[in-house]
């Protein structure tokens, strides 16, 4: 795949694309330091082979996009205790999104958003809701904090990392933050991991930037009441086995926005396991054909 990139909201945003672009455009959100490459290749080929235009990205402070490295790593406790500010709020990622669609001429479009980037997908559909036709929120929340909230052992893991200082430390943090989050139901590609571990260090590795990510996701506003205003089609995928955004979370946004569904799958933690695609990609059509536009 040929990676592009566009000018957004005042930074570079790299992006890559499948399928026709005269097709209905369907944009995939990643979540907290995963780079769009955690949208897996074949995922996006057979969601294009439905008769989208399929478009995934790295957020800033990940991959192959702008890195603001001019800002400092916040103290992640501090910024959530609320006595020091992120680097920068979540709505910057939304503004990001929003940008990349100006920029690929993208009117209106089905969006689908994973953890962190089911938050972004949401402030995207609150703050610009005429580009957005239909809503599917994976493994996310409502920033409320009595929903949703991880496993304290998976806290206490990412407060006390370290950033690696080798491509083996990094792969070898990121097989074991996996192995802590992944869903218990469903057969480990170990390789798979271990690759796409080793190809995010190689496209972009930067702790800081994750750190940043962090601390926007972590000072997210409660968009609880505000949902209630979204009007798009909305369905809601969820593990009920997910130890890193517990399935209160999903239920909450399913709850606030009105007409949508929630989706619970047994035995899926905090990833996209590949038995689940069929059923994945089937929510995914059926809820943007319920769309008025595209």
């Amino acid at each position: 795949m040929t990676v592009d990139r566009v000018e957004a909201n005042g930074i570079q945003i790299a992006y890559e694309s499948f399928g026709n672009p005269a097709d209905p455009a369907l944009v995939l959100i990643m979540g907290l330091g995963t780079q769009m490459i955690g949208w897996p290749e074949p995922f996006c080929r057979q969601l294009a082979q439905q008769g989208f235009y399929v478009v995934r990205f790295d957020n800033r402070d990940i991959g192959e996009s702008t890195h603001l490295s001019d800002l400092p790593a916040p103290d992640i406790r501090a910024v959530a205790l609320r006595r020091r500010p992120p680097a920068y709020p979540l709505e910057a990622c939304a503004a990001d999104t929003v940008g990349l669609l100006d920029a690929l001429g993208l009117d209106v479009v089905h969006l689908v958003g994973a953890s962190m980037g089911g938050f972004i997908a949401q402030l995207v559909a609150l703050n610009a809701p005429d580009r957005v036709a239909s809503l599917t929120l994976m493994m996310t929340s409502t920033g409320s904090r009595r929903v949703g909230q991880a496993r304290l052992k998976l806290v206490a893991n990412v407060l006390r990392r370290k950033p690696a200082t080798s491509r083996e430390e990094a792969v070898a943090a990121t097989v074991a933050m996996f192995e802590l989050i992944r869903s218990p139901g469903y057969p480990v590609d170990a390789a798979y991991v271990r690759e796409i571990a080793g190809r995010s260090y190689d496209r972009g590795y930067d702790a800081a930037g994750a750190r940043r990510q962090l601390g926007a996701a972590i000072a997210q506003r409660d968009r609880t009441r505000d949902l209630a205003t979204i009007t798009v089609p909305t369905v809601v995928l969820h593990g009920l086995q997910d130890p890193l955004v517990a399935p209160s979370g999903g239920l909450a946004v399913a709850r606030a926005i009105p007409g949508s569904r929630f989706v619970g799958f047994p035995g899926m933690g905090h990833d996209l396991p590949r038995p689940l695609w069929p059923d994945f990609i089937a929510e995914i059509v059926a809820n943007a054909h319920r769309a008025r536009v595209g």
